[in-house]
């Protein structure tokens, strides 16, 4: 559900949060850091003792990485940044709730949940939901996940996201993309397809090809493909398998937070499949459509 005015844009369902058309944070992006080497570090809250961050649990695993990867050795402030930044997570089907719990483990201080439907039993297995979930609405207990991994988390919008993850069945939503991008606000495409998931490209606007390059992509080499769209948008929500779900999340987390860690990442228009039975990332890469138009947009810092 997309609703549209002239000072902001809403994606999802939940009506007390929605994305800025203005005052949306900068972010660094000077150094280059594998997002897959950012994404393994380990995961929990940072607490603040004066000017210096004082790590309990595994983030302290997290800043000693982050140390050995930057000149100034200052991973403690890296992973205590995460504290100040936004997140939205729409769709909470394993990979959803998945990448919502990895970015809360890892410090992400507010992480905004969409999905209004119920946990399925198909839901149940690895990346978090129980069968005792079964039945419950999928928001709130992914809530309940995230205080369990990071109880300092916070689930209540306070200002509008730095970053969407948009986690949608067999195709991406033609409306949402370009919503976004009209908004300035960088998202992460995340597919559940029947076979496969496709995390990705994170589109930062202004820079690299955005969703609806790829769609016009793909109706480039095949004119039928707008008509397919239509209908694969139509679909039931997907089943996950189990393995499939556990990588991608994982690639999901990884690309969001190297993000907000000013850690560069991927090049613009990098996709990975994870396909069953194997899971093994397929690395894939997107170029601008030249009919699009979304590079002419000022470019998000």
């Amino acid at each position: 559900m997309l609703r549209r005015s002239a000072t902001e844009v809403q994606v999802g369902t939940d009506p007390r949060w929605a994305v800025r058309l203005t005052d949306l944070p900068p972010s660094d992006t000077d150094l280059l850091v594998d997002p897959v080497v950012a994404g393994l570090l380990s995961q929990a809250h940072l607490t603040q003792d004066d000017d210096e961050p004082v790590l309990r649990g595994p983030s302290a695993v997290d800043a000693q990485v982050w140390s050995l990867l930057r000149p100034a050795a200052d991973g403690p402030s890296v992973v205590a940044a995460r504290e100040e930044r936004v997140v939205a997570v729409l769709g909470l089907g394993p990979t959803g709730l998945g990448i919502a719990v990895g970015l809360a483990a890892a410090g992400v201080g507010t992480v905004l949940l969409d999905d209004e439907a119920a946990v399925r039993p198909v839901d149940v297995g690895p990346t978090g939901y129980s069968w005792t979930d079964v039945g419950a609405s999928r928001a709130s207990v992914a809530a309940r996940r995230l205080r369990d991994v990071a109880p300092g988390v916070s689930t209540e919008p306070v200002r509008s996201p730095d970053v969407v993850v948009l986690v949608e069945t067999d195709v991406a939503d033609p409306l949402r993309g370009p919503a976004l991008v009209a908004a300035g606000t960088v998202h992460l495409s995340v597919v559940v397809r029947e076979a496969d998931v496709v995390v990705g490209p994170l589109v930062v606007p202004g820079r690299g090809p955005c969703l609806r390059c790829l769609d016009l992509r793909r109706t480039d080499a095949d004119p039928a493909w707008p008509s397919l769209l239509d209908q694969l948008g139509r679909s039931d929500p997907a089943v996950e398998a189990a393995a499939t779900a556990v990588v991608a999340s994982g690639l999901g987390t990884a690309a969001v937070l190297a993000h907000l860690d000013g850690a560069g990442g991927r090049p613009p228009g990098t996709v990975f499949e994870v396909s069953a039975p194997g899971a093994v990332p397929r690395e894939r890469a997107w170029a601008v459509h030249p009919d699009c138009g979304c590079t002419a947009l000022p470019a998000v810092p």
